[in-house]
This record gives structure tokens, sequence and C-alpha cells, in this order.
């Protein structure tokens, strides 16, 4: 004890910062999968204080809906098939991606469809709905999207800017040997659009062709005067990923030299969370409305026998999306199945969160990649009474001491690892609205930071105090 008494006294740590506020987007958590055998999800918040969710069904022959006053509620909630396919002609088969939307007092779904003479004949339609509540009301069929051309076209959706309705939706130009870029219109009605479109999006990047040539499922999200479109990029399979699109608000829209796209994908496959082909995402807010999260699907395996689009498993999931200190969205990695992961922001260091670094923890600003700085709270490894805080992109590695320093390290199944990586969740020490995290084995002992490294040490002051506190984000 004398020794670390000692070194402790020689280290030269930073001086304290000022408090930190209470984040302005605390932590949520979910449970993953939310739906099984549900792609192309797509949940929409209203005003009525109820989560819509719809989704592409395997069988690719009706559109459902189900709400709940909770985003976890939409697991168990009662599904309702508010249209089926026609039984010849248009909108006759491959019933693909609805989206549900409000708008001047009706509902609107978007989807695909093809033809019962024609299945790859795919185009945008729009059902109409009256009524409170859309799975009860009255569904009327408004007719097909009408674009440039009459060619394979999926995937609409619709966004407002600066008072402008528009839509984003993907389709194949016929004098270009793709499958499908992204385009970009203004809308009339909530079923028409006027203007000539604008394409913002084609598939060149080798990570966008892979199987097929592929930009589609665009899904828009807008923060801090700046617009984001999402979409998905090649084949189905666990190929298929995310791409992104930014604009400024104040911009015209309708100029594809105001959109710039990341040569890089921003959400893929990840072998060590076992989830594959992360893509055509949505947005929706927290049940607080504090934090924005990331719906999309994927499959919990890599290899698929036969044609993807016949595989059923893909799965309806949900996720915090998080935003960078430049105001662009840090999407991560797609996390484990069970509980979604949280941060730990220090007290007294707002822009500092703990994280891994070569396996030893500390605080850090600007952490990059994002899961070295996400962690699962789970149920303590010596049991219920503790927690135990597990490594998102370790998965099995846990956050445990070692001679008075925390590191993260793999589970050996041993006496000695669950006691030291387990630990008592308290009110903050300096902040109730934030933790401490006394050690299971070392009572007295909280983790705390001193020159950004972490340690479990007994507090004694204001400052070890604060140093110990953190808030989940």
């Amino acid at each position: 004890m004398a020794v670390l008494v000692g070194l402790a006294a020689c280290l030269v740590g930073p001086a304290p910062a000022a408090q930190a506020a209470v984040p302005a987007s605390p932590a949520v958590t979910y449970t993953n999968p939310v739906a099984e055998k549900r792609a192309d999800p797509h949940i929409f918040k209203h005003t009525d204080g109820y989560y819509y969710f719809t989704a592409t069904v395997p069988e690719y022959d009706r559109i459902v809906l189900r709400r709940a006053t909770t985003i976890q509620g939409l697991s168990t909630a009662q599904e309702v098939t508010i249209w089926t396919k026609h039984t010849s002609g248009v909108m006759g088969a491959h019933i693909w991606a609805p989206e549900i939307h409000f708008i001047d007092g009706k509902w609107y779904v978007y989807f695909a469809a093809g033809a019962t003479n024609d299945v790859w004949a795919i185009r945008m339609y729009v059902l109409e709905g009256t009524g409170a509540n859309p799975l009860t009301a009255t569904w009327t069929e408004k007719g097909q999207i009408r674009t440039q051309w009459e060619s394979f076209s999926l995937d609409a959706t619709t966004f407002v800017v600066n008072g402008v309705r528009y839509l984003a939706w993907a389709q194949r130009d016929p004098s270009v040997n793709n499958n499908t870029d992204l385009y970009l219109a203004k809308m009339d009605t909530p079923w028409s659009i006027t203007g000539t479109p604008v394409m913002l999006s084609r598939p060149t990047y080798s990570w966008e062709t892979v199987g097929y040539k592929v930009n589609e499922g665009p899904a828009v999200i807008q923060r801090g005067g700046k617009v984001f479109m999402s979409y998905s990029a090649s084949a189905t399979d666990s190929n298929y990923c995310l791409g992104l699109l930014s604009a400024s608000a104040s911009a015209d829209l309708l100029n594809a030299a105001n959109w710039t796209k990341s040569p890089t994908p921003v959400f893929t496959s990840n072998a060590a969370t076992g989830q594959y082909g992360p893509g055509h995402n949505s947005f929706t807010v927290s049940e607080d409305g504090k934090s924005d999260v990331l719906v999309y699907h994927d499959r919990n395996y890599r290899d698929i026998t036969g044609d993807p689009l016949k595989d059923p498993n893909r799965r309806t999931r949900v996720q915090k999306l998080y935003w960078k200190a430049d105001g662009t969205p840090d999407f991560g990695i797609p996390v484990a199945d069970g509980v979604t992961p949280q941060r730990f922001s220090s007290y007294n260091f707002a822009d500092r969160f703990i994280r891994h670094w070569e396996y030893r923890a500390r605080i850090e600003a600007g952490v990059s990649p994002l899961a070295d700085s996400q962690f699962r709270v789970v149920t303590g490894l010596t049991g219920s009474g503790t927690v135990s805080l597990e490594s998102t992109n370790f998965p099995g590695y846990y956050l445990r001491h070692k001679n008075q320093e925390v590191w993260l390290e793999r589970n050996d199944g041993s006496a000695q690892f669950k006691a030291d990586a387990s630990f008592h969740r308290r009110a903050g020490l300096a902040d109730s609205a934030g933790a401490s995290y006394e050690s299971y084995n070392l009572a007295g002992r909280y983790i705390r930071h001193y020159a950004y490294l972490l340690y479990v040490q007994t507090p004694s002051t204001a400052t070890d105090r604060a140093d110990a506190t953190f808030y989940a984000q």
C-alpha cells in the first residue's frame, strides 16, 4: 500500500476540471433483436406517444404494422396486416421495404412492389391512411410514384428541410450498367414528385459493388444545420453495409455538388460481435427524446445457402447513435445480441470517456473507434447485486482490477477474475445523478481516473470523489 501511495504522489496528474454538466443525451439500453424475420425496418415516433413499426416480411406478400409506447415494446406488440398484395397485375409480388410517415394529418406508407407477370418490375407505391391509429385506419391506394424513367425503383423515403418536402429513393438508370443509384426530388403531394430529380450517389467504390452495384435504402437524419443521408450498398449478404452522404441544410439539396460522400463505409459486418450484413436502416429517437437511435437489420451468421433474398432470417435491431465532436454521426459497430452498450464520461472531464487502449483502461476524448469506449453493463460475474463491464468490440473481455490498475482482460472463468471484474454500482460520489463503481473484493475502493489512467483506489478528497464519478451515455 505504501508503494502505491508513493506512486500516486509521484504521478503528475492534470488539474481538476470544473464539474461536468449532466449529459444532454443520457444512456439508453435495449435488448436485441427487436424483431425476428423482419428486414428493412422503419420505426416512426408519433406525437401520440406511440412508436409505429413496419418492415419487410420474408413472404414478401403484405404490409404489417406494430405499435408500442416504447421501442422495446415493439418486440411483443400485436402485429396487424394493413394491406395484402394484389392477386394479379401490379403490386402483386415482392412487397418490399415499407415506411410509415404522418403528413398533413394523414398516414402514408411507401413501399416497393413487383407485378405478377414480372416480379422484377419493381416500382414505388403509396398507401394513404385516414384515422388516428394507422393499425385501424382506412387505407387507400394512391398509386405509383412516377419518376424520370419507368425502371427498377424502390426504397422511397420522405423528409422535410427548411419547410420543403423531399423524396429520396433508389433507381436504375437504363443507360448505365448499375443496379441502382440514389435520387432526390421535391414533392408536390405525398404521392408525387415535381421537377427534375437529381442523382446524389452512384456505386463506384469497391465496397459499394460487391456482388451487385448498389446504392439503396436512403434514410435521413438532421442535426446541427447538416443533413445526413445514410444508404445501403453491395449485395444483401454479409457484404451489405452503410455509406453516408452529407450536406448543409442551407444549401441547395438538389445540386449534387453540395453533397459530400464518405469514401469508406460507416457501418459494416463485425465478426467479433457476430453481426453480418447490417443495412437498410432508419432513424428514430429514444423514449425521452434525448438520444438518436439507429434502426437496421442484419443476420447473426455470415454464410448463406442459396439466394440471400430467399433467406428469411434478417432481424430488426436497434442501438444508440452517437455524434462526433465535429458534428458527424458515429455509427460504431453492430453490437452483439442482448443488451446494448453504454459509454461512461468523466464527471470532471466531460469530453473524456472510459476506453481501453492496448488493454489498459483510461479516459480519453475523441475516442476512435467508438467501440473502444462502449461497454455492456451486465449482471456481475460474481452474481446479482454486482455489475460487470463487458467490452463491446471484445466480447468476453471485461474491465477488471489488477494491482489496483484497471485493465481489459478475457474472462478466464476463475473465481479471482470474477471477483476482480465485479463492482457495486453506487450513486455518484460527486453527483448522485452519476455513478461510481466500488470494487467487489476491495471494499471501499472505487474505479477512478488519475493522470487519465484508471485505478481502483479509496477516495478521500473531493477531487478523488470527482475522479470516481461517471455519467452513462
